[in-house]
């Protein structure tokens, strides 16, 4: 996308007007607008972004040694702030204003971009908060202006619950899980677990003599060891990969799961696909795919055509932080397909930045200049 013109004056007022229907809107449904510091330790968004935000965010050094970052995000400086200020819940609160991030390798995308956006805190009823949310960041884009867009939909906690069925050990669960970002990582593990040492794409079986570890310890270098001894990652590397030879998954179940990460299209086939996979596997996720009916039925009573959502199981957008229902609204501008807004839920979020206890969260973002552009394209 072409950056945005920050020295036309008219570009720059309609960028403004829009802001200020957004935030009215938000503040009608009892959203009261904050504004974090641009500034932000860089500490928090380290173990909670995602990779894909990490290496695009602006750090530097204050005079007296702590590192900072401009804020590439606006969801963590919110929740951080609502913890700091031992916050009442439930919160709504809004925003508006800028976040940076660096683009490498390619110069022609902005490194600053307004974010227009809501975050629903602390209120239990997880259903009903969906629900707020969703017919939100809907009626944000309708009240903008914009009427033709789309919607992709996704749910890690269906994923995790899938996971957590499996007569796996917890930290295998967990690894699973903690790897669902990485692109094609987790079937492959599958195969492995289901079909013995080969990968299933022409990788070799994992290391497990000490030869072979220390062979790839050698590849290494210089490396660090982040602390540990060689003899320390050795011994770790073989007890893993002793534990590794004794696990097995029905080969059925394993590659019903991986099968299940393929499917992506229209909404309800999607759903009906996946009770089929889950029948074959003999796996039980009727809570989770209730709760996706539910967001669909709500999705049709806000006039979203069902034609218009897309489902993909393999979807948890960019940030790590996301622990269940994920959603991207989509539009068009001169260039093509453009992602005009995204959110979802992040219900850990809160603990791992301090809350004593845990907080439900869910959010959206808006891409006000994005909206802008699609608006003029139609």
């Amino acid at each position: 996308m072409v950056a945005f013109p920050y020295y036309d004056t008219g570009a720059i007022g309609a960028l403004k007007t829009q802001a200020d229907v957004l935030l009215d809107l938000f503040l009608s449904r009892g959203y009261a607008r904050e504004e974090p510091s641009v500034l932000q330790p860089a500490e928090i968004f380290v173990d909670r972004s995602g990779e894909e935000i990490r290496r695009r965010t602006f750090t530097l050094m204050d005079p007296s040694g702590r590192d900072l970052c401009l804020r590439p995000d606006l969801t963590i400086p919110i929740c951080r702030e609502a913890v700091l200020v031992n916050r009442t819940f439930p919160a709504r609160i809004a925003y508006n204003g800028l976040v940076f991030r660096h683009q490498p390798g390619e110069p022609q995308r902005p490194t600053q971009f307004f974010q227009a956006g809501v975050e629903l805190l602390g209120l239990e009823d997880r259903a009903a908060g969906e629900t707020e949310i969703l017919s939100l960041a809907i009626a944000a884009l309708r009240v903008a202006g914009l009427k033709d867009f789309s919607l992709r939909i996704g749910d890690l906690a269906l994923f995790g619950a899938l996971v957590d069925a499996l007569a796996l050990p917890r930290q295998w669960r967990f690894r699973l899980k903690r790897h669902f970002w990485r692109a094609g990582y987790v079937e492959s593990l599958l195969y492995w677990l289901g079909h013995g040492d080969s990968l299933g794409d022409g990788a070799s079986r994992l290391p497990g003599d000490r030869a072979e570890i220390e062979a790839l310890l050698e590849k290494q270098g210089d490396a660090p060891l982040a602390g540990r001894t060689r003899e320390d990652i050795i011994a770790r590397a073989m007890d893993r990969a002793a534990e590794a030879r004794t696990l097995r998954l029905d080969p059925v179940v394993a590659d019903a799961i991986a099968r299940l990460l393929d499917i992506s299209g229209p909404a309800d086939a999607a759903m009906a696909q996946i009770r089929s996979l889950l029948k074959t596997a003999g796996i039980n996720l009727d809570p989770q795919l209730a709760a996706m009916d539910a967001r669909l039925a709500t999705l049709a009573s806000l006039g979203v055509a069902p034609g218009a959502v897309q489902f993909t199981a393999h979807f948890g957008r960019n940030m790590e932080y996301y622990t269940g229902f994920v959603f991207e609204l989509w539009a068009r501008d001169r260039e093509g397909p453009v992602q005009v807004a995204g959110g979802g839920r992040y219900d850990t979020l809160l603990e791992t930045l301090g809350a004593k206890q845990p907080v439900s969260a869910i959010g959206c973002a808006i891409r006000t200049e994005r909206v802008l552009a699609a608006k003029e394209a139609a």
